[in-house]
């Protein structure tokens, strides 16, 4: 069992209503990383469906704006949503439920250091899910 697993599972034994965040969030930094662009291609997708605004409150400091289960669901699309509810159990309404809690705060601390920051977090998701498949950082 991979670190990220472990830490999925204790959460889920600690807090139950966690365990329902704790089953998404492999499944939301392996869909970051397969999506074009990864982090920055997903945000620009947020930009271009009209909620720029929402995600660059994640990026900066100050108050993260709330993103609701509609807008989530716009953004990412069906395929995105069953891949996500597939991946961790969840039906597609506790995928968005929880997505519209997590997103923001994971975005947020993600890039502590605005948009420097984000390309730093990608380096270090790509090699957590290197180790998780037992593969070096480079790939190899």
């Amino acid at each position: 069992m991979g670190l990220l697993n472990s830490i999925v599972s204790a959460m889920g034994e600690r807090n139950p209503e966690l365990g329902a965040q704790a089953r998404l969030l492999p499944a939301l930094i392996e869909q970051v990383n397969r999506f074009p662009g990864g982090l920055p291609g997903l945000i620009e997708k947020f930009q271009q469906a009209g909620l720029g605004g929402v995600v660059a409150s994640w990026i900066r400091e100050g108050r993260n704006e709330p993103i609701s289960p509609d807008q989530l669901h716009s953004v990412l699309g069906g395929d995105v949503l069953n891949d996500l509810a597939k991946s961790s159990g969840l039906d597609a309404d506790a995928v968005l439920s929880n997505l519209s809690i997590m997103l923001p705060s994971l975005v947020d601390q993600a890039t502590p250091d605005g948009e420097a920051g984000l390309q730093r977090v990608l380096g270090g998701v790509t090699n957590l899910l290197g180790a998780q498949r037992g593969q070096t950082p480079d790939g190899v």
